[in-house]
């Protein structure tokens, strides 16, 4: 047999042998690899509802200012993310997130040393926000995309659980070290963290299943890797054009900036400070965002699996719903001591907390095919548009009116919006017809 057989003989084996291997998927090692990546890159996430009260304290910046920087950082997250998808796809997955990681440890590791307003905001607001936007929800579902065809809406419910996973980890250890330490000493933990995670990756995530010679968890037939997409900021603002011209982009995009306005940018940055603006201990309240994280792994799971089986769009109109709802109550709940009625509240409004990504990304796949990566990666640059506006704004508001009432009731109002809107979201069938049904 000639070299060309032999070599031609080795690929078709490849396949056959992923085909008929008993073991446990490849794809199944890197989804955990994933999720363990996320959880150690959460750390950065967990902080800037800590620096508010410490940072005013200290500089005596206003708390507009402060959120101001952790506006750019939210921003950032969300407007990096589409081209990172794209950049993934020109030179592969672990070589973004090992450089977004290092970004990240070098851009909390340098807040320690400032002193000035622009340095916070270059630091915490640029260095991490860049950083922080190549690990967003694209990672996951570029990795979804690429190893599974079957379970994707359970396997993005797990990888997007995996952020609330090191919420639930790093809140109740940041806030202690805060609270007895001061905010460096947190500052140095989240760096050394992302720092931690990047060997993990290096050495142990794979790109594409065809690496490994293996087809995509549920696929029928191997997948060849596909060759380095160049033009990698063309194509991401190429795919946005193309998007740009739907409704359904518009209205996904929409109901994703309320659902970032009401987590990320409302809950996750303060609701520690209007915790203690109501005397309860900052250590006490960061425990109460930290058991949000724990009942956020279980709706998020529950969600994908939900996804996997009932209307994408009706999923979504509930998840905002209930979330209104809640808001619109929480001010009458934050009290100095933590009683049942706001225990109630962690657990309803936890289990809602991130469920919307795994119906929001199925609809994108549904809508989009192909881009559909690209695609949530502008939508989730809308979520985190609309989580900086409110991060700002709620600063303002605790500044201007002495308490955050008024941000609490107008999230709860937006997310009645967002819930209409998801329900006109038109679906689009097998064929690739619209089907208002």
């Amino acid at each position: 047999m000639g070299v060309e057989g032999q070599e031609r003989e080795r690929k078709d084996a490849l396949p056959r042998a992923g085909r008929h291997s008993r073991r446990v998927h490849r794809a199944w090692f890197v989804a955990a690899v994933t999720f363990v990546t996320i959880i150690g890159a959460a750390a950065f996430r967990s902080l800037p509802g800590l620096l508010i009260d410490p940072l005013h304290q200290e500089f005596h910046w206003s708390r507009g200012t402060v959120g101001l920087a952790v506006s750019i950082n939210l921003a950032l997250y969300g407007l990096t993310a589409p081209f990172a998808a794209a950049l993934m796809d020109r030179f592969g997955i672990r070589r973004v997130v090992a450089i977004a990681l290092t970004v990240i440890g070098l851009g909390s590791l340098l807040t320690v040393w400032m002193s000035a307003v622009w340095q916070l905001l270059l630091y915490w607001g640029l260095l991490v926000g860049l950083g922080s936007g190549s690990m967003a929800l694209a990672f996951a579902a570029t990795v979804t995309n690429r190893w599974f065809t079957e379970r994707r809406g359970l396997v993005t419910g797990i990888l997007t659980a995996a952020s609330a996973s090191g919420q639930l980890i790093f809140l109740p250890l940041l806030s202690w070290i805060v609270d007895r330490y001061e905010w460096r000493p947190a500052a140095v933990t989240v760096a050394l963290a992302a720092f931690a995670v990047v060997p993990f990756v290096w050495l142990l995530l794979r790109d594409h299943p065809a690496d490994v010679g293996l087809k995509p968890y549920g696929a029928q037939e191997f997948v060849p890797k596909p060759p380095p997409v160049t033009g990698a900021a063309r194509r991401a603002v190429t795919v946005l054009v193309k998007a740009a011209r739907t409704g359904p982009f518009w209205l996904l995009a929409g109901t994703f900036a309320i659902c970032g306005a009401s987590t990320n940018g409302l809950v996750q940055t303060h609701f520690v400070p209007a915790a203690h603006d109501h005397h309860m201990p900052v250590t006490a309240a960061a425990s109460l965002l930290a058991v949000i994280g724990v009942f956020d792994v279980i709706g998020t799971i529950a969600s994908g699996w939900f996804t996997d089986r009932f209307d994408a769009r009706r999923l979504l109109a509930v998840y905002y719903a209930l979330r209104g709802i809640s808001l619109l109550f929480l001010p009458l709940l934050l009290a100095p001591t933590v009683h049942p009625p706001m225990i109630f509240f962690i657990v309803f409004y936890g289990l809602d907390w991130v469920a919307t990504v795994p119906p929001t990304l199925a609809l994108c796949r549904e809508q989009y095919g192909d881009d559909s990566a690209i695609v949530f990666g502008w939508v989730l640059a809308s979520h985190q548009v609309g989580a900086a506006v409110v991060a700002f704004l709620g600063g303002v508001a605790r500044d201007a009116f002495g308490s955050y009432d008024v941000v609490w009731i107008a999230s709860g109002a937006l997310c009645a919006a967002a819930a209409l809107m998801a329900l006109v979201i038109r679906r689009r069938t097998p064929e690739g017809t619209l089907n208002p049904a």
